[in-house]
């Protein structure tokens, strides 16, 4: 592929990130304590709230990632290992674009 085309993907990945991180951030809104709910179905919502506050995190770390691996698109190090310097296949780059070591040393 082109980087035309890898800039295109990165764009469309990094506006489907946004929107989740906007719906995210609508799903931690706090929660009153006078909301008239019971107390258990309070704590399910508390809870609720945590999970999605730890989905909210990673979705940001994943734009953040995009953002990078975007910028670099067009400079030699683009899908390289920072530590290795080997090539990274571009499918990881999209499944873990927070990280910037190729499996092996992501591992060590």
């Amino acid at each position: 592929m082109q980087n035309k085309d890898w800039e295109q993907r990165f764009t469309l990945e990094i506006s489907k990130t946004e929107k989740k991180i906007a719906q995210y951030e609508d799903m931690t809104q706090p929660i009153a304590p006078d909301n008239a709910i019971g107390r258990v179905s309070r704590m399910d919502a508390i809870n609720n709230k945590s999970v999605m506050e730890a989905a909210l995190r990673k979705a940001r770390e994943r734009l953040e990632g995009l953002k990078r691996h975007l910028d670099k698109l067009s400079t030699p190090d683009f899908g390289l290992c920072v530590k290795c310097r080997d090539e990274i296949p571009i499918e990881r780059i999209f499944m873990a674009p927070q990280s910037s070591f190729c499996v092996n040393c992501a591992r060590k």
